[in-house]
C-alpha cells in the first residue's frame, strides 16, 4: 500500500497533470471533436466547438506551467524508500543541462496552446461568425455546393487557413507532449 507521504511529493501532482494534459489532448483531438463532427449537424457542431475550445486550450495551457513547477529533477540516491533529489521544481527546468529533456519540450507544449488560445481560435471563431452573417447575405450554407460569393471564398480560405494552423499547433504539441512523456519515464 502506498505511504500518503506521496500527497505532499511534487513528482505525485506532476505525473497527475502529465496525464491530465496528454490525455485531454488526445480525447479532444481523436476522439471528441472527430465523434462531435460525424453526430451533430453542422451548425451544432461549430457552436459545441465555439463553447469547448477557450477553456480546453486554457487549460492545455495553464498545465505545462504546472509541470514546469512540479518537475521532478534529477535522482541522486535513494535511502529507505526516500530519493534525494535535485534541480527539482521550475528552477531545475531552466537548468542547461535540462533544456532538451524539459525546457523545451514543456516550453513547445505551453506556446502552442498560448497561440491557439489568444490568437488562433479567437481568430477562427471570428471567421465562423463572419461566415454566418455572409450565409445570410448569400441565402446558401458556406458548404453548399454551387458557386459561392467571392466574400464567402474569402471566409472559408481564411478559415481553412486558421483551422489548419491551429490544427498544426495541436500536433505539435502533442508530439512534444509524447517526447516528454519518454524523458519523464527516464526520470522517475
Amino acid at each position: 500500500m502506498p505511504s500518503l507521504s506521496s500527497i505532499s511529493d511534487p513528482k505525485a501532482y506532476h505525473i497527475i497533470t502529465y496525464g491530465t494534459l496528454l490525455g485531454s489532448n488526445i480525447f479532444q483531438t481523436f476522439l471528441a471533436g472527430p465523434l462531435a463532427f460525424k453526430a451533430l449537424p453542422r451548425p451544432s457542431f461549430s457552436t459545441l466547438q465555439t463553447a469547448i475550445f477557450p477553456p480546453y486550450f486554457a487549460l492545455q495551457t495553464a498545465l505545462p506551467l504546472a509541470l514546469a513547477l512540479t518537475w521532478p529533477g534529477e535522482k541522486l540516491a535513494g535511502l529507505g524508500g526516500q530519493a534525494l533529489r535535485s534541480n527539482v521544481g521550475w528552477r531545475g527546468v531552466l537548468q542547461e543541462d535540462n533544456m532538451w529533456d524539459a525546457l523545451i519540450p514543456i516550453g513547445v507544449m505551453f506556446g502552442t496552446n498560448l497561440l491557439n488560445l489568444l490568437y488562433l481560435g479567437p481568430a477562427t471563431t471570428k471567421v465562423m461568425k463572419e461566415r454566418k452573417h455572409q450565409e445570410t447575405r448569400d441565402g446558401k450554407k458556406y458548404y453548399d455546393p454551387g458557386p459561392k460569393s467571392p466574400e464567402m471564398q474569402r471566409l472559408n480560405s481564411s478559415f481553412s487557413k486558421l483551422h489548419g494552423a491551429s490544427s498544426l499547433s495541436n500536433v505539435v504539441g502533442l508530439a512534444a507532449m509524447l517526447f516528454y512523456g519518454v524523458v519523464l519515464a527516464e526520470k522517475l
